[in-house]
């Protein structure tokens, strides 16, 4: 299956971006272990003037850099000091939109998943949550600012596209402090999919 082009990333909608990218696979090969998902669960954060997002105001720092790049890079940040989350970069250059990929359906290297995860059996939290996720796919700091259509982590179009009465959009999880913006319905997920993180109703 293809990878996602450039084209694809460059959208300056990043909340149709966000919901495109439901149901597209997302792969990672670390050391040689290949391991990947369908997208079920996105957050679109919507750059200088969204009050939940690393760049709001035009925040520029040495983390947030890579949100101004050109679209289809990887933005990998630790949240919490504990959880890796990964995020696709989209618009063109100096647009810093970004959409964090909050969780995803185990399809490939599901062996691999759960050991990274220390788990003895599939469960939905193998991959339920953007921290989770991370670790299942061994998602850290060295991927981030990464090329989308590299060799270490990527997006491939499978052609699934879910009809919008599937797809449930509600407020961004963990965003309480950016205020009014905190109740901003940028969150989508598949409608009754085990591996959408919590709440999911």
């Amino acid at each position: 299956m293809p990878k996602l082009a450039y084209s694809f990333y460059q959208s300056t909608d990043v909340n149709n971006l966000a919901v495109q990218l439901l149901g597209k696979l997302l792969f990672t090969r670390i050391d040689g272990e290949l391991t990947g998902g369908v997208i079920v669960e996105t957050e679109a954060y919507k750059g200088t003037e969204d009050k939940a997002s690393h760049a709001y105001g035009g925040r520029f720092t040495n983390r947030t850099q890579v949100m101004y790049e050109k679209g289809g890079l990887s933005y990998v940040y630790l949240c919490y000091g504990i959880h890796h989350l990964f995020n696709v970069v989209t618009a063109p250059k100096g647009t810093p939109h970004a959409v964090l990929i909050r969780g995803i359906e185990p399809v490939q290297g599901i062996d691999i998943m759960l050991k990274r995860r220390n788990m003895a059996i599939l469960k939905p939290n193998i991959t339920a949550g953007p921290g989770a996720l991370s670790k299942a796919m061994g998602i850290d700091k060295r991927l981030n600012a990464e090329d989308l259509l590299g060799d270490e982590i990527w997006i491939e179009d499978n052609g699934i596209v879910f009809p919008v009465d599937q797809i449930v959009s509600s407020a961004r999880v963990g965003v309480d402090y950016a205020e009014d913006h905190a109740l901003l319905p940028w969150r989508y997920y598949i409608r009754g999919n085990k591996f959408v993180s919590k709440p999911n109703k």
